[in-house]
């Protein structure tokens, strides 16, 4: 099936299935099917969804002089050895 006909849907429905759909980042199609597969038990449950703050104390700290030398380490570790692939 690919389409269903919703009829009765007055304005404050709407306006907050907008609002909704806005707030969640998605057009108000796909809102309103997640929505309805959820409601019905169909929706799946995603995996790997775990958001892990162990290194957030991190973000941010590096100076100046400590992030260019990392970057330069790395660059280095990058580089290709043109003798190597001959």
């Amino acid at each position: 099936m690919g389409s269903i006909s919703l009829r009765g849907i007055d304005e404050e429905l709407a306006a907050s299935l907008k609002q909704q759909a806005a707030e969640a980042g998605k057009s108000i199609n796909q809102f309103v099917l997640d929505m309805l597969r959820q409601q019905a038990g169909l929706s799946k449950k995603k995996l790997y969804t775990a958001t892990h703050h162990d290194l957030d104390r991190l973000f941010g700290q590096w100076s100046d002089d400590e992030f260019h030398s990392i970057q330069d380490k790395i660059d280095t570790e990058r580089r290709i050895d043109s003798e190597l692939w001959k």
